[in-house]
């Protein structure tokens, strides 16, 4: 009798176990992400032919990844997590030009996300058409640029 009880134990752990790995070890993880959308403008006009990054906050839960996006033709985006796929996790970003686009534009610091005074925060519904408007060159002092 105590041996049968000893296998049920025994069977008990190793189910336990199993149970106890899945749970942590499929955890890969992938971070929640939710809808980042908007559209980069400078004096109303799209900016295009470049890219952006929001650069995660010390205080994101997740900030494993930089999400990025190309810049369409009408000035719009749609935030990527790499490897993730579409979309950013929520909390506090600073959002960057790519280095060729912010010297295009005369605003190199842009490029820097010490520098760059473009800040958007993400909530749980995410960002859907958010707009970027960019200072003219030589202006960065005054108005440092506007997330809407």
């Amino acid at each position: 009798m105590c041996g049968r009880g000893g296998v049920f134990v025994g069977r008990m752990r190793i189910f336990v176990w199993l149970c106890l790995w899945c749970v942590v070890g499929c955890a890969d993880g992938r971070p929640e992400l939710v809808e980042a959308t908007g559209r980069v403008q400078q004096q109303g006009q799209a900016v295009t032919a470049g890219s952006i990054a929001f650069h995660p906050d010390t205080a994101n839960a997740f900030r494993g990844d930089v999400p990025t996006s190309q810049l369409q033709l009408d000035g719009s985006f749609l935030m990527q997590t790499y490897p993730w796929g579409e979309g950013v996790s929520v909390g506090r970003y600073v959002v960057t030009l790519s280095a060729q686009l912010a010297s295009r534009l005369g605003l190199p610091e842009y490029a820097n996300p010490e520098q760059s005074p473009l800040r958007v925060d993400v909530g749980a519904e995410g960002l859907q058409g958010h707009v970027i408007e960019l200072p003219r060159s030589g202006s960065v002092g005054q108005s440092g640029g506007s997330v809407r």
